[in-house]
């Protein structure tokens, strides 16, 4: 599916990592909790970087993180993290990695409050996909009053690197919000889902 011809969103620029993602699960609507956390912990870990840096290394990740398993993450001790920091194939950035940590703890409690992680987020869309009819990609904005609102929520209950740009590119990856342009295939596909 990686042919040229096919129109997809400008962001791809016709990389094949970003465009294997864009194809198969960027703005698809996500309901497994830990997924949910996948996605949140790598967008923390891509404040300042490319997501493409974050793509390459994705596989890396879920080896270093015991799959994004929360319950694990919110039990790492010193030892553990002292192994992420010396691990290459991550990003090695001790407050990040730290952060990992603090949220997947405050996931669990987020969990056990609302039933899952899933029913919590997507309150801040009233529990569906928020549809945008952008033409261009440089319309699409870098954060809303709903990022806003999931950032501030998120860091009053423990959250660390959830910003409104952050939460904002969760919302996308997320399928929370259909930010494919217009003239994207994926546009009308993500909203059969």
């Amino acid at each position: 599916m990686n042919n040229q011809n096919i129109a997809r969103c400008g962001w791809t620029n016709n990389n094949p990592f970003h465009i294997e993602y864009h194809d198969k699960e960027w703005g698809v609507p996500l309901h497994d909790d830990q997924k949910l956390f996948e996605f949140l912990i790598l967008d923390a870990f891509q404040a300042g970087l490319s997501w493409l840096t974050i793509l390459k290394k994705r596989d890396n990740f879920r080896k270093a993180f015991d799959n994004f398993d929360a319950l694990k993450i919110a039990n790492y001790d010193e030892v553990k993290i002292k192994e992420l920091l010396n691990n290459s194939g991550i990003i090695r950035n001790k407050l990040k990695i730290h952060a990992a940590v603090t949220n997947a703890q405050a996931f669990l409690k987020i969990q056990k409050e609302f039933g899952s992680f899933d029913k919590y987020i997507w309150q801040f869309t009233s529990g569906k996909t928020m549809i945008n009819k952008w033409k261009n990609w440089d319309e699409i904005p870098a954060r809303t009053k709903e990022s806003d609102a999931m950032s501030k929520d998120l860091k009053k209950r423990g959250f660390k690197f959830v910003g409104s740009t952050i939460c904002y590119a969760f919302m996308q990856a997320a399928g929370m919000v259909n930010d494919h342009t217009v003239d994207c295939f994926r546009y009308k596909e993500v909203m059969k889902y």
